[in-house]
């Protein structure tokens, strides 16, 4: 007969925590991005007939991102870049990196960019291109509090240390956003993200949701 030892009750109430988190993380996910959806609605609708407006369709940019345990799906957000056809140059992700992605790295687009258009400049700043991700968080692909989803191109050549932000689901917004957002190198935003992996509670996401509230309004490291 199998004793209960400290490091058994430990596993069990770990596993307890873990359940009771994911539980009660899905649950606010679903009811916020809910909310949000309803409530927001009169934005996209106004964002979508300006980017009509400005630019023509479409009006969504779909984009395949690295979800959780590495799972690839499909984010959505606002268009903020010009049709392929009037782009005056096409990005390329052809990295070369053997052991991982350095920790220099910083993957941000210019302001300057002549590929975004005027609308697409500000929707930037004030992250007003990132809402049609609630639908992303309502289909549970996302959560509202996550490490950034990552595009494969890069996530292909991560070391062990750097694959652990991929142990839970990218979020909108996440702890090395509110320390940086696109401001930071991959260094620290691999740092931030793998201690919101270790340290994950219901009130540290909420500690992360009221600091992107306030980065959000003031524009602060946005790319």
């Amino acid at each position: 007969m199998q004793k209960n030892t400290p490091n058994n009750n430990n596993k069990t109430s770990n596993v307890l925590e873990q359940n009771f988190f994911n539980f009660f993380k899905r649950l606010f996910d679903i009811i916020l991005s809910t909310i949000a959806i309803i409530l927001l609605s009169p934005i996209f609708l106004i964002v979508s007939i300006i980017i009509v407006a400005d630019d023509g369709m479409p009006i969504l940019f779909k984009q395949k991102r690295v979800g959780k345990n590495g799972k690839i799906f499909v984010m959505y957000k606002f268009r903020s870049m010009k049709n392929m056809s009037e782009r005056k140059e096409s990005p390329s992700y052809d990295f070369d990196w053997p052991d991982g992605v350095p920790d220099d790295f910083v993957f941000k687009s210019s302001g300057s960019n002549p590929n975004i258009t005027k609308i697409g400049q500000f929707i930037r700043k004030y992250s007003i291109d990132e809402l049609p991700q609630f639908i992303n968080v309502f289909q549970g692909r996302m959560s509202l509090i996550g490490p950034r989803p990552e595009i494969p191109e890069i996530t292909q050549h991560y070391n062990e240390q750097q694959k652990k932000r991929l142990s839970v689901k990218p979020g909108i917004t996440g702890w090395a956003q509110v320390n940086g957002r696109s401001d930071i190198d991959h260094g620290d935003k691999i740092k931030y993200d793998n201690e919101y992996v270790d340290n994950k509670t219901i009130l540290l996401d909420i500690k992360i949701f009221f600091l992107t509230i306030f980065q959000t309004f003031t524009g602060k490291g946005s790319v």
